[in-house]
């Protein structure tokens, strides 16, 4: 059984399409580059959008040129296939006004071969009735009826998101809980995640099964540990090609986007001689605006020269670049030695159960009722900000409601000084914690 976790939509085609267009509609942002030029896309961009109350994440892939052999393009190719792998719908558009070539041809092949959910799209279509002959045209793909939009005109967008949510599992659709741990391990290419996974398992002769994970060359693997049942996610499998590095790093976050989705606990590797970069903000932030519990693992920690202050500095310096994550557990380890790997199934479990937490509303209350005292809450023009009531929405994460008089005066510092007297009480170490402020007499 797959953890439920929001549905995949994939934009694929030959470059020039206007498949940047149609994700920056529909997430309302220019945050892919709109160029006139084919390939301009480099950028594997992702997005999580809403349509009729079912949230999913969209992808936007590069360009697909079939058969090229210039480098950027091939490797483009091959973004699109791991896009393509990892979606569970793909929207695969078409340009009316070039009308059908032979690298759709080769593209739908591709898709047809893929087994997946495709909606074929033709873009450009201005006016329906103008274009009608030119749309069947694209019947000949073989690939299912067309759907004609506009995605600079935004027309016939709400007909085809109609269509895409079609595809996704009832909402009602109840999927039973099991109380498998799943954990992702992520971090920048040759971080050592299969390492870390082979040491895992390895400790742990007893592997349940393989099962094919949603990714090429990216396996979950199902592990029983001191009676404990553990899936490991991992999202290695990406071999350095030539020297395209930033290339690379493109190609990696939608695999890991994909994997944190699925996850409870994130494993976020890091290279102990490269020290904390810019990459591995990047990827711990996925992990972050999800909502996941963290442990940072050091890795390569055997190869550093150390005193009695190392540990204590590279915590600092972990704590100052990825300052939004401070909850985060670290760890030190060595994925090649098995230095404190064992450790690391105590430190799942904890970050696991405290990421599934829940706080009785009297105590929650007691606490800030006692924080309030302590500090009093801000106050602008004469209004002073009253808390009324707090109460646990839900867990993983844990999210909290707290209802006030005045929204607009529970500044971020005043809500963090709440979640500090909680984390004082309850430690909840490992997990981000999420508030929602609401005035009384707010609905849902």
């Amino acid at each position: 059984m797959s953890k439920k976790r929001k549905p995949i939509v994939a934009i694929v085609g030959r470059p020039n399409v206007g498949k940047s267009t149609l994700f920056n509609m529909l997430f309302g942002e220019r945050l892919s580059i709109v160029k006139d030029t084919p390939g301009i896309t480099r950028d594997r961009i992702y997005a999580d959008c809403n349509w009729l109350n079912y949230n999913f994440t969209l992808i936007d892939t590069g360009g697909i040129e079939p058969d090229s052999s210039d480098v950027i393009l091939s490797q483009m190719r091959e973004q699109a296939q791991i896009a393509i792998d990892t979606a569970d719908v793909i929207i695969f558009m078409v340009d009316v006004k070039q009308g059908l070539v032979d690298d759709d041809a080769k593209v739908a092949d591709m898709l047809r071969r893929s087994g997946k959910n495709v909606l074929l799209t033709v873009n450009k279509v201005d006016d329906f009735k103008k274009y009608e002959a030119d749309v069947y045209e694209f019947y000949n793909l073989g690939i299912g009826d067309p759907h004609p939009i506009s995605s600079s005109n935004q027309l016939g967008i709400g007909d085809l998101l109609d269509e895409v949510v079609k595809f996704f599992p009832a909402m009602d659709e109840k999927e039973e809980e099991d109380d498998i741990t799943r954990i992702a391990i992520i971090g920048k290419p040759n971080v050592g995640k299969s390492s870390l996974i082979n040491k895992l398992i390895g400790e742990n002769r007893l592997i349940v099964s393989d099962i094919a994970g949603t990714t090429r060359d990216a396996v979950d693997t199902a592990v029983r540990h001191d009676g404990r049942d553990y899936i490991f996610i991992d999202t290695a499998g990406l071999r350095r090609k030539k020297n395209i590095k930033e290339e690379l790093e493109k190609f990696m976050i939608v695999r890991t986007v994909s994997a944190v989705e699925r996850a409870d606990v994130v494993i976020l590797m890091i290279d102990a001689t490269e020290g904390v970069t810019e990459q591995d903000a990047k990827i711990a932030g996925i992990a972050h605006e999800r909502g996941k519990a963290v442990i940072i693992a050091v890795n390569k920690w055997d190869a550093i020269e150390k005193n009695d202050k190392t540990v204590n500095e590279f915590s600092n310096k972990i704590h100052q670049i990825l300052s939004f994550m401070n909850y985060a557990e670290i760890t030190f380890i060595s994925a090649k030695s098995g230095q404190r790997i064992g450790k690391l199934y105590d430190l799942i479990d904890t970050v696991s159960s405290n990421h599934a937490m829940r706080i009785p509303t009297g105590v929650l209350n007691e606490i800030m009722t006692e924080a309030v005292a302590m500090q009093q809450p801000p106050s602008d023009k004469g209004k002073r900000l009253r808390l009324y009531y707090i109460t646990q929405a839900s867990i993983k994460p844990p999210t909290f409601v707290i209802f006030v008089n005045y929204k607009e005066l529970m500044h971020f510092s005043y809500t963090r000084y709440i979640e500090n007297r909680i984390r004082d009480s309850f430690g909840f170490a490992g997990t981000p914690l999420k508030f929602i402020i609401r005035e009384r007499g707010e609905e849902k």
